[in-house]
């Protein structure tokens, strides 16, 4: 449980502010996200907007954190 949650705030950006980017990693995680979305949904999708309701849901539920 977050007792100090100003506290964690501020960490927080002082972290990200430190990190520099790292342009291989970030290309490593994109195409692993897109190699397991390959497998899970086939290369040959008939309807690309099937599903798009939960996606957009999903999406608003990750970006909301």
């Amino acid at each position: 449980m977050i007792s100090n949650r100003a506290k964690l705030e501020k960490f927080e950006k002082d972290l990200v502010a430190k990190t520099k980017p790292n342009y291989r990693k970030n290309l490593a995680i994109v195409e692993a996200l897109y190699k397991q979305y390959i497998r899970f949904h086939g290369k040959n999708v008939a309807n690309p907007l099937e599903g798009i309701e939960v996606k957009i849901r999903l999406a608003k539920v990750v970006n909301s954190v």
